[in-house]
C-alpha cells in the first residue's frame, strides 16, 4: 500500500509486492510448537485476545493473563471461526464492513482447541467453553478436552491486522472449506502478512505461504499423507529458522520430503551467524553448514510497515551425507 494513498489496493499491498520481488518463503515460519485455538463468533478485533469476555468485566486483564500464560508455556493463541461468517467484517478500510448477523449473539458454548505439534507428542484436543476464564484452566492442564484424530487447517484472514490477509486468504478458505468443511478454520494473525494467503496445518505444525485457491486442497491432502509441499513451505513452527533452512537445503538436494524426515539431531551455533546442523534422514545422517544474512530492501513487509527494512536470507555452505 502506498503511503501517499489512504486506501488499500490489492496490486500495491504487501502480498502483491512480495510476489513481484520473489521474496523467499524459506525459513520464515515463526515459533509455534503448541497452539491454543479459541472459537470466535464476532468479527476479528485488531488484537485477538482483546475479544475475551470476563464475567467481572475485566476483558483486557483476562486477555493479558491468557497471553502471559501462553508465552510462558510456548503456546501460540489464535482466534478461529468457520468460513462464511462475518464475510464483510474484515474488509480493508477502502470498503467499510458491517457486522455479521450473529455479532451480538454471544460466545457461550464456543469451542477451544489445544494442539501440540512437537515430534512424538502431536495431538489435537477439543473442548467447550462455559466462560472465557476457563481458558486459564485449559492452559494449566486442569481441562484436558477430548482427543481428535482429525487434522486442523488454519487460513489467516485477519484483515484488521493486514488487509492482504483477508483479500488473499478468504478465497483460499472458501476453496478449502468446500472440500474439508470440518477441518477448515479461518484464523487471526499468524505472521508473514506478505506471504498471504498463509495456511497452517495442524498437528504437523507446518506454515505455508503464497497459497492459491487452486493449490490448497492438494497441499492439505499431501499433509494428511505425511508429505510437505516444498515450493509453498515456509517451515515448521516446531524448529528454529536455521533448522528450517537446513531442512529446505536437504530437500533441495533430493532428500525425501516426508514430514518426519530430516529431524534435527544436533544444532551447533558457530561464530559469524553460522550454524552446523546434523539432520537424520531416511538415507542416513546429513551435516549442513549455513549462515544467515540480512539484506536491506526498499519495501514494506506489511501493508502498515515502514521502508526500508531488512529481510533475513540463509546461505548454504556445506552439505555432507
Amino acid at each position: 500500500m502506498e503511503a501517499s494513498e489512504g486506501r488499500y489496493r490489492v496490486e500495491t499491498g504487501c502480498a502483491a509486492r512480495a510476489l513481484v520481488r520473489r521474496d523467499s518463503l524459506v525459513a520464515t515460519a515463526p515459533p509455534a510448537p503448541r497452539w491454543l485455538l479459541i472459537e470466535n463468533r464476532a468479527g476479528w478485533p485488531r488484537q485477538a485476545l482483546s475479544s475475551l469476555q470476563s464475567a467481572t468485566g475485566m476483558e483486557r486483564a483476562l486477555g493479558d493473563e491468557v497471553g502471559r500464560a501462553c508465552r510462558e508455556l510456548g503456546i501460540r493463541p489464535v482466534l478461529i471461526r468457520r468460513y462464511g461468517r462475518y464475510a464483510r467484517a474484515d474488509l480493508p478500510p477502502a470498503e467499510p464492513g458491517v457486522q455479521g448477523p450473529d455479532e451480538q449473539s454471544g460466545q457461550l458454548g464456543r469451542r477451544w482447541g489445544l494442539v501440540d505439534c512437537r515430534v512424538g507428542q502431536r495431538v489435537v484436543r477439543w473442548g467447550q467453553l462455559a466462560a472465557d476464564e476457563q481458558l486459564l484452566d485449559v492452559l494449566a492442564g486442569r481441562e484436558v478436552g477430548t482427543v481428535s484424530s482429525e487434522p486442523v487447517y488454519l487460513v489467516c484472514t485477519h484483515g484488521r491486522h493486514d488487509a492482504c490477509c483477508a483479500v488473499w486468504g478468504r478465497p483460499v478458505a472458501a476453496a478449502l472449506a468446500a472440500a474439508y468443511p470440518e477441518r477448515t478454520w479461518e484464523c487471526s494473525h499468524i505472521g508473514g502478512d506478505r506471504f498471504a494467503a498463509n495456511v497452517v496445518t495442524l498437528p504437523n505444525g507446518l506454515f505455508y505461504g503464497q497459497v492459491s485457491p487452486d493449490r490448497v486442497v492438494e497441499l492439505v491432502e499431501q499433509d494428511a499423507a505425511g508429505v510437505v509441499v516444498p515450493d509453498l513451505l515456509r517451515g515448521s513452527g516446531v524448529f528454529i529458522p536455521p533448522v528450517q533452512a537446513a531442512q529446505h537445503f536437504a530437500r533441495a538436494a533430493g532428500h525425501a520430503p516426508s514430514v518426519d524426515n530430516l529431524l534435527p539431531r544436533t544444532v551447533e551455533e558457530l561464530p559469524g551467524n553460522r550454524w552446523r546442523i546434523l539432520l537424520a534422514s531416511t538415507t542416513g545422517p546429513i551435516t549442513i553448514e549455513l549462515s544467515a544474512h540480512f539484506d536491506t530492501v526498499n519495501a514494506r513487509l506489511t501493508c502498515a510497515g515502514s521502508s526500508p527494512t531488512q529481510i533475513r536470507r540463509f546461505e548454504l555452505h556445506h552439505l555432507t551425507n
